[in-house]
C-alpha cells in the first residue's frame, strides 16, 4: 500500500508553551486530546488529525531511557529535517496572522501560477511549508 498522507511528526520541545503558541496561535492548529503517555507533551490538530506531536525533552528522554530501547542520538538531535509541509487556505489571512505574532514568512510562487507558498521556522528550527493551491 502506498503512503497516502502525512500522519504526524514529533517535535522535541524544551518549552511546551512556546511550542503551543507557535503552532496554535500563529499557525492555527488546535491543542487536543492526547493519550496518557509517561512523558509530558501535546497533540496538535489540523481538523481531526493530530499531525504535530510534541514531547517535552526532559521527560521524553527520561521515559525513553527507561523503556526497552534507549534513546539514540537521532531522538536527541532531530537531524536533517528540511521541512514539514501542510496544505493551507486563506493565504492573506495566514500571512496576516503570522505578522500579528511577529513571525516573518518567506513567500514563494511555484512556476505555473497554481501554488503559492509560505515558509516559517518553528521554535526548534524546523521549517514549516504551507501550500496554498490557487484555481487555474
Amino acid at each position: 500500500m502506498p503512503l497516502t498522507r502525512i500522519e504526524h511528526y514529533l517535535v522535541i520541545s524544551d518549552d511546551l508553551e512556546v511550542t503551543k503558541r507557535f503552532y496554535c496561535d500563529a499557525l492555527g492548529l488546535r491543542n487536543g486530546p492526547r493519550p496518557p503517555f509517561a512523558f509530558d507533551g501535546l497533540w496538535l490538530y489540523v481538523g481531526d488529525t493530530a499531525c504535530v506531536h510534541v514531547a517535552e525533552r526532559a521527560s521524553f528522554v527520561a521515559h525513553r531511557g527507561s523503556a526497552d530501547t534507549s534513546p539514540s542520538s537521532a531522538h536527541l538531535d532531530m537531524g536533517n529535517v528540511d521541512h514539514i509541509a501542510f496544505a493551507a487556505e486563506d493565504y492573506e489571512g495566514v500571512l496576516s496572522r503570522l505578522e500579528q505574532h511577529g513571525i516573518s514568512a518567506r513567500q514563494n510562487s511555484v512556476p505555473g501560477g497554481r501554488l503559492r507558498q509560505l515558509f516559517v521556522v518553528d521554535p526548534h528550527g524546523v521549517q514549516i511549508e504551507m501550500n496554498f493551491r490557487n484555481p487555474i
